[in-house]
């Protein structure tokens, strides 16, 4: 099994997943462009028992556009958001902090209603609003 490793942007806080990820997806809620600076936030979710977190983390909690408590851990040096979740079941990880180009594209692409009109899904990929 293949085993990837996300870390924050001064190295401190690190986590590795095994194995292949449940899902990935793209979010566009405006809660998720505020946290991320950007259009949209890239993320992959891997089940809580293949996940091994190294680091010291702060915690920040926010509701989601529909109202689901997300608790999101960051490196308390540089500020980077390493791995969050909302279900203790999964944890996910911002596909950014993989640092992996070549990194599965999103087959789940969520609030599509507030999506940047320029931003394009892959094709093929499930679409929810």
């Amino acid at each position: 099994m293949a085993t990837r490793e996300a870390a924050c942007s001064c190295g401190q806080l690190r986590v590795a997943v095994e194995g292949e990820p449940v899902r990935v997806s793209v979010c566009h809620c405006l809660a998720c462009q505020r946290r991320t600076g950007s259009a949209f936030s890239f993320q992959a979710r891997w089940p809580a028992t293949s996940v091994q977190i190294t680091g010291e983390s702060r915690e920040y909690r926010r509701m989601s556009d529909d109202l689901d408590e997300r608790r999101f851990h960051f490196c308390p040096e540089c500020g980077a958001t390493v791995y969050y979740s909302s279900d203790p079941e999964f944890i996910a990880v911002p596909v950014g902090a993989l640092a992996d180009p070549g990194f599965p594209e999103p087959e789940v692409s969520v609030w599509e209603s507030r999506r940047h009109p320029w931003v394009t899904m892959p094709e093929g990929a499930q679409r929810f609003d």
